[in-house]
Parts: C-alpha cells; structure tokens; sequence
C-alpha cells in the first residue's frame, strides 16, 4: 500500500437540496448516476454523459435506503431496480418511481411502522442483504435493528440481531470474508463468508473509528480497501485490508453519507446540517449535496439481484 493520501472537495458536483441522500450507484451499462433522499422519498438519476444538468427526480411511496441492479432482466424487469424500501425488498419502476413490495419484513403492524430499511449490497451469487431500523421519523434507533438477506428464491433469513444502525455492506477481494458497519458503535465488523450458502460466523472487529463520529455507508476499490463515509466527520476514510486508515476525502461539510465508484472518481453522498463551526463555517450551505473527486484507483464491481429461473 501507497503512503498516506489526502484529497480535498471543496464545491459539490450535484448542487441540491437535499435532506439526507443515501445510496449512489453507477450504472455502468446506461452510464448513468443513481442516489436516493430516504428523509424525502425521492429517487434521482442522471445522465453523466450530460452532467448534474440532466438530474431527474421521482417521488416514491415510501423511503428507499438503497438500490440494485437485476441480472438476467428480461421484459418483466427491463425498466426496473430492486430496493430495500421502508417495509421491506420492492421493484421500483424507473419511469415513476411506484414501488411493487416483493418481501415484506414485518408482519407486526406496530413493528412495521418503526423500522425501515436503510443501506445494503448484493452478494456475488446474487443475493441482497440489507440492514431494517427503527424509523427515526417514529422512533430513536435502538438495537432492534436486523441485517436481512433475500435469496433468488425471494426467501427472506435474519442474518445478524441487535444492531443499531447498519450501514455499509461488502465483500473482500477473495470473496471469504463480509463487512458490516454498526454506524452508532464506530466500528466495522468482518465475518467469514461462505460464497456458496450465503452464510455468515466468526464475527469479529475489523476497524474501530475510536471516536465519537459514525462510519456510515462505504465503497471497496480494486486493492480491498474500504472507502468509509464519516457522518459527523466531514471526510471519507480509506482503510487498508488490514483495518488500517491509508487515505482520506476531506469534504465542505459535516455529515457524509456514503461513497460509490464511478471509475476512478468517487461519488459522494450527504446529509442536511443545520450548524455551522470553525471546523466546517460553511456546512449548513454545502450539506444536502453530491461531490464527487478522482481517487486514482477503480472501485470493485457491483453485483446484480439474481431471480432465480
């Protein structure tokens, strides 16, 4: 691994509103840019052969944390992405932005209506998991939340209990070990992954932020190092396969939300802030946003939802 690197962002590339935008995703085949407002129900796109100018906003039903791509998507699913909405797994149709649930997560109407889902990612053998938390419209997040994963099948399994906030998800470079970022404990976990089963042991503390910002969604390069959001830090660190911090993105504001690839550039999500400091003077302006800045390196491929034939 290079010496200790360092980028600074100081303007946005997506100059919005935003409340809190979550989930970036490059389709590569369409060449364009997804994110969602999961605060504000919106799914946005845009054309990147066109720029920020060709963003196109659709109203959802409900809140999405994060979306996907499907394999082998015939006419059933040619305008179609699968999320992980406020209930549970659901289609989302491009043109409108109606969402059709496919897997619910829960029967209880009580439970149902504190918990949604939040961030995500597809496995190599086509499998979604996704994190269910309380609501904070409803609800403070407390440990009730659940790492879920839906196979091809469309059978749903609780993978992982007593989490409070999971965010970023993701695979290492031989494929034998997952993360899981714990957002209000500051750490990652990794866990022996079984590619073949889908399951997962040996949890374990991969990296340990060590203060009191939270490690929220976060991407992994081509080296299988991790590109970790820091909400509360105004930054997105790069952690080296050992679960040593290589790398940061210094940002123009306070609360970042997660990362994605888009070649070698790095698209950056963010949420809302309401104060300005000494150390951020101008993040009420510049939260809300999508930066994005070259990091020099390709991210890992994204992997598609698979429905089983």
């Amino acid at each position: 691994m290079s010496e200790f690197q360092k980028w600074t962002v100081t303007e946005p590339y997506v100059d919005i509103s935003g409340t809190l935008l979550e989930g970036p995703f490059y389709d590569k085949a369409k060449n364009e840019f997804r994110f969602v407002d999961i605060w504000e129900q919106k799914f946005y796109v845009l054309d990147l052969a066109k720029g920020p100018d060709s963003l196109k906003t659709l109203d959802t039903s409900a809140s999405i944390g994060v979306t996907a791509n499907i394999d082998n998507s015939g006419e059933a699913y040619s305008n179609k992405v699968i999320v992980a909405a406020k209930h549970g797994y659901a289609l989302l149709e491009r043109d409108t932005g109606e969402l059709s649930y496919i897997s619910k997560a829960w029967d209880n109407p009580d439970k149902a209506h504190r918990m949604r889902f939040n961030d995500g990612a597809v496995d190599s053998h086509g499998r979604f998991w996704a994190g269910s938390m309380n609501d904070p419209k409803v609800q403070s997040p407390v440990s009730e939340a659940v790492l879920f994963r839906l196979d091809p099948d469309l059978k749903l399994h609780r993978m992982v209990e007593g989490l409070t906030i999971p965010n970023g998800i993701g695979w290492n470079q031989s494929n034998d070990t997952m993360y899981l970022t714990d957002s209000p404990t500051g750490k990652i976990y990794a866990f022996d992954f079984n590619a073949q089963t889908g399951e997962i042991s040996n949890r374990r503390i991969h990296f340990d932020l060590g203060e009191p910002k939270e490690p929220d969604g976060f991407a992994i390069d081509v080296e299988g190092c991790i590109w970790s959001a820091i909400y509360g830090g105004g930054k997105v660190i790069r952690i080296s396969p050992e679960g040593k911090v290589i790398g940061e993105v210094l940002l123009p504001t306070r609360n970042i939300t997660c990362p994605s690839f888009v070649g070698t550039e790095l698209f950056i999500t963010t949420a809302k802030d309401d104060t300005n400091d000494e150390q951020f003077p101008n993040s009420i302006r510049y939260g809300g946003r999508v930066y994005k800045v070259d990091v020099g390196i390709k991210g890992k491929p994204k992997n598609e939802f698979q429905f089983q034939n």
